[in-house]
């Protein structure tokens, strides 16, 4: 490496630490790549969004910060990923298709030499000619089998190869449709299997409820108590809705610290049964500062609980979910409130 390219590398690297510094934001590594990239200004758009985000809030979120890194580069890692399996792919079949080319050209040869044998055959041929044609064709026999196990074994492997492949794209795809930090549905898996089960609900008349809920103050408590921690909440949510659903339910992981469940063929008391469940499920961990075992008292979350109606579209059904959640925050907090509640109600006619 020259000495002007070590310097340039190591002033990216510099301003890369500086920046997650500013921003209280750790130097995972894809933080790191993400500030990187910015302190290189190779991208455009990424920078543009950056320097909006520092001129109006002056520091980024680490929830801000990890959106940044899966619409700029995970989803870029996804692609490329895909790019190479898909390209595998091609030479895959290539191979495959010139493996077939090959056997046919074997088949069509040996095929000749039978009907020039039957020619001979058919015409007055001594013994010692007779001697020869069959020692060729068992000659050429033995090396159509030898083709024939060389083509099997060569299909066989292509076969293998093309199972890992197939493997491959499959953790793409979960890779696309996952929150990192979770490990829950994301908001685009959210979103794709949210219309899908509307439809299916729709079609057969059974009951579909969504559940938001929301940590509640967690930005104090991020602030306080550092993202490290925030994350540590995170999951510790997550793993606790993962723990609580069931057979076709979906959790996903909304945005930020909002968390939302789809519960097909589930009726609004039984999505309430079962938010309320969490919630104190959630209420009962005690939460822990791993570095120094400090108890930092215990978390609570607010829900709100909508059931599908035939007119519904996807942003109806999330609004009306989304005004149960905020009445729950209104009114106190750590509770479920139900569209059909009172609160909602009154609220309605006032």
């Amino acid at each position: 490496m020259a000495q002007d390219e070590f310097e340039r590398a190591l002033s990216y690297a510099n301003s890369t630490l500086g920046l997650l510094k500013r921003g209280t934001i750790p130097p995972y590594p894809q933080f790191y790549e993400l500030f990187y990239i910015y302190s290189t200004g190779v991208n455009k758009a990424l920078n543009e969004r950056i320097n909006a985000i520092f001129s109006d809030t002056h520091l980024p979120s680490l929830e801000v910060v990890e959106s940044l890194y899966n619409e700029f580069l995970k989803t870029n890692q996804i692609d490329e990923r895909v790019s190479n399996v898909s390209g595998q792919m091609s030479e895959n079949i290539d191979s495959v298709q010139q493996i077939i080319r090959s056997a046919s050209q074997s088949a069509k040869s040996y095929s000749g030499s039978l009907e020039e044998a039957n020619i001979s055959l058919d015409s007055e041929i001594n013994p010692e000619a007779l001697k020869q044609l069959t020692q060729s064709l068992l000659a050429k026999t033995r090396q159509m089998q030898i083709n024939n196990k060389q083509l099997e074994e060569r299909l066989e492997l292509s076969r293998s190869e093309m199972a890992l492949l197939q493997s491959d794209l499959e953790e793409v795809r979960r890779d696309a449709m996952t929150d990192s930090l979770t490990n829950l549905s994301n908001r685009k898996c959210f979103d794709r299997e949210l219309e899908i089960l509307m439809q299916k609900a729709n079609e057969t008349s059974s009951p579909l409820c969504l559940v938001m809920l929301d940590i509640d103050h967690f930005k104090t408590f991020n602030d306080t108590y550092g993202h490290q921690t925030g994350d540590q909440v995170l999951r510790l949510v997550a793993a606790t809705l993962k723990k609580n659903i069931k057979g076709r339910d979906i959790a996903a992981r909304y945005g930020g610290e909002e968390f939302s469940i789809i519960l097909p063929g589930t009726k609004l008391k039984d999505a309430v049964a079962l938010s309320d469940k969490i919630r104190k499920a959630i209420q009962a961990k005690e939460l822990l500062k791993r570095s120094t075992n400090e108890k930092l008292g215990r978390i609570t979350a607010s829900f709100g609980v909508a059931l599908l109606v035939s007119k519904d579209s996807p942003s109806t059904f999330i609004e009306r979910a989304d005004q149960a959640l905020y009445m729950a925050k209104r009114t106190g907090r750590n509770k479920v409130i139900a569209e059909n509640d009172k609160l909602m109600t009154s609220q309605a006619a006032a």
